[in-house]
This record gives structure tokens, C-alpha cells and sequence, in this order.
């Protein structure tokens, strides 16, 4: 029997390897990664520093061990250069290899704003173990971070960094924090707790060039504001990785495009985590994730079974003033946020017109709330 192929091993391609073996799955399985294979948890990484946590502390076990543990063959530091769908065949470090199933994932990788300056190249972004362990260096010595992108990521850095007694400035165009996923009270509540912190913040404005300065870095933004720092942390996103799927002729749309069987356009070849766009949805999140690797094991093995979505709540990982969202499906014609705010944080309800509750963001104490919106969602 050629074997199962998982390209990737991060959450997705790992979590999908154990599935197949709890499932009771014993034939050949391979697992490809073009770094060195480590298992940790990547939504770790924006909380691991207050926790004084390094590379070695956030992971799990190494290459040999996950072979090990999975009676798989797990190879480090190669790279898929193509895919042939027809044949079956992918090539990697120029051998050639036939596969039964293939598994894309390849995950996502970090936006990169063009900018300018001779300082420019020293901007970090942190999307893996190996760009934690290389933030944790240049944060030696250092007492002030600017994070350009004030989102989700861009704001549990900044927590992380308030906790551990550095101090914080966070650039964006955006009218007010994670502004993608919550109303703007809810947003708001998370500036105030953060600048009670002492975070700085300079929104609805963009950053300049990045130019060295002494030790450290300088942009003058926008708004006539120059922000130094020894660190800066881009945190404006990322993408789906999708250009191996593309080159192979699969279709590709904002991610590599799946039906709920995970099923790419080219047979015996599926996609699963960040990179693939299930039924026309990007879940960049752990918990659908986790859905997605027990339903594709069932499906690899003979049961077909579709992604079926709970309601699956996110924690936004700011403990200095917590946050839960869910949020709407996309296409709510007339939708609006029902906000209520108190001391204790903001409570949004997402609603349609006719008052069916369809998602919500709860901050601070508000928090507590979640499983009661959660039950009437779900009546």
C-alpha cells in the first residue's frame, strides 16, 4: 500500500497523524517538513513569554520522538518542490515519491508589509518556534517593543510583553483593537486595560520607514508621532501558504479550496489547517482544526465523514482584561452588535433582525456570560 503523506508538521499535520493511529490506522505514514519537525503549540507563542517559557519549554518533543511515538517516518528539512496529482507523485529534495492520500498542511505564513528604511529588515515576525527563539533573543536587554498591528495576535503580544515588564506601543490603521472580530466597545475595553498597563497607542494611522537609531529602531508614523524601540513585531496577519497547491493545478481561492470532506480539486489530495479554505471559510483557529483531523482520519480511512462545525468559541489570550468571541457566519444581511457595557467589561451580542442571536464578543468579567450565549444559540 503507498503510504499517506502529510505535508507539514505543525497542529494540523501532527494532530491529523495521531488521529489516523487512535483510529487504529496502521499503514505507512509519512510526515514532510522543510524545518526540524519539533511538536509544540503554536498559539502558545504569543503567551509564553510572561510564562518564562523559551524554545526548549515549549516543546513537546523532537522529530525522533513524534516518529517514534506515531511508527511513522517524519523527515526534517526537505521541501516538497512539486506535486504531480495525476501520477500520484510528489518530489521532494528531487526523488520522486508515490503516495496513496496527500495531506497539504502547509499552514500560513506571515504578511509582510513592504517597508522601507535601513532598519527595515530588522522587524520580527513570529509565526514558529524558531521566530519565537529569535524574538527571545533580540528581547535580551530590551525595555520597549513597538507591534505594528493591533489585532488578535498584535494585542496577546502586548499582554505577554506588559506581564513581563516591558513597555508597549501598538500601530495601526485600525479604528480600535481587533476591530476584525469584535464591536468597537469591546475593542476599546482592551485599549484602556492595556494602557492601564502602560501600553501607548497609535491607531488610525499607518508606520513610516523603520531606521536604525543608536541601538534600537525609529519609525515616524503617520501622525507626526517618532516611536522607538529596541524591538519591533510586525502582527498584521498572515496567509494561507498555497503556492505548492497552485503550481500542482489545484484550486486555490484565498485558501486551497476544499469541500467539508477536506477534498481538494485533484483526487486522493486534501487540505487541512490554516491553508485550506473549507467550503469557502478560513478557520485559522485551533478548535476547527481539531474537527477538521478527527473528520479527515474517519474519511482517510473509509468513513467518509464531512466538517461539521460546533460552536466554537475563541479566548483571546489578553489576561490583563480577557476576551471570548464568536463570531457571526459571514452573509447576515441587517446584522448589528447589541452592546452592553459595564465595570466589569462589555457584553455584544450579535444579532439578526428578526433578534436571533448569532455570535458575540465578551469582555472582562463579561466573560462569564459565554456559556449561557452559547446554550441559547444553540436551542
Amino acid at each position: 500500500m503507498d503510504p499517506v503523506f502529510i505535508i507539514g508538521t505543525g497542529l494540523a499535520g501532527y494532530t491529523l497523524a495521531k488521529e489516523l493511529r487512535r483510529g487504529g490506522w496502521d499503514a505507512p505514514l509519512v510526515l514532510v517538513t522543510a524545518d526540524d519537525g519539533r511538536y509544540y503549540s503554536k498559539p502558545m507563542l504569543s503567551s509564553a513569554l510572561s510564562q518564562g517559557k523559551d524554545e526548549a519549554g515549549l516543546t513537546q518533543a523532537d522529530a525522533v520522538g513524534m516518529a517514534r511515538d506515531l511508527a511513522a517516518e517524519v523527515w526534517t528539512r526537505k521541501e516538497v518542490t512539486a506535486i504531480d496529482p495525476a501520477a500520484h507523485l510528489l518530489t521532494v529534495g528531487g526523488e520522486s515519491h508515490r503516495y496513496g492520500h496527500l495531506v497539504l498542511a502547509l499552514g500560513s505564513s506571515p504578511i509582510r508589509l513592504p517597508l522601507k528604511g535601513d532598519g527595515a529588515g530588522e522587524v520580527l515576525s513570529v509565526n514558529n518556534l524558531s521566530d519565537y527563539g529569535r524574538f527571545l533573543s533580540r528581547l535580551q536587554g530590551a525595555k520597549r517593543v513597538a507591534i505594528i498591528g493591533p489585532g488578535l495576535i498584535g494585542c496577546e503580544f502586548a499582554n505577554d510583553l506588559l506581564v513581563s515588564g516591558r513597555s508597549v506601543t501598538l500601530i495601526g490603521p485600525d479604528k480600535w483593537p481587533i476591530g476584525t472580530l469584535v464591536p468597537e466597545a469591546a475593542g476599546r475595553a482592551v485599549q484602556r486595560a492595556l494602557v492601564a498597563h502602560g501600553a501607548t497607542w497609535h491607531l488610525e494611522t499607518f508606520n513610516g520607514p523603520v531606521e536604525r537609531r543608536g541601538s534600537g529602531l525609529a519609525t515616524l508614523l503617520g501622525n507626526g508621532s517618532l516611536v522607538e524601540a529596541e524591538v519591533v513585531l510586525s502582527a498584521v496577519g498572515v496567509r494561507p501558504v498555497t503556492a505548492l497547491a497552485s503550481a500542482a493545478g489545484l484550486a486555490v481561492n484565498r485558501g486551497i479550496v476544499t469541500d467539508r470532506f477536506l477534498r481538494t480539486s485533484a483526487a486522493d489530495v486534501y487540505a487541512l489547517g490554516d491553508c485550506a479554505e473549507v467550503d469557502g471559510r478560513l478557520l485559522p483557529f485551533v478548535a476547527p482544526l481539531m474537527v477538521a483531523a478527527r473528520a479527515l482520519a474517519k474519511t482517510l480511512a473509509g468513513i467518509q465523514t464531512p466538517v461539521v462545525y460546533p460552536l466554537m468559541p475563541v479566548a483571546i489570550k489578553t489576561s490583563l482584561h480577557p476576551v471570548v468571541v464568536l463570531p457571526p457566519p459571514p452573509g447576515i444581511e441587517g446584522g448589528r452588535w447589541d452592546v452592553r457595557e459595564s465595570g466589569a467589561g462589555v457584553a455584544g451580542r450579535y444579532v439578526e433582525p428578526s433578534g436571533k442571536l448569532r455570535g458575540f464578543a465578551l469582555t472582562g468579567g463579561a466573560v462569564a456570560e459565554k456559556n449561557v450565549l452559547v446554550r441559547e444559540m444553540s436551542a
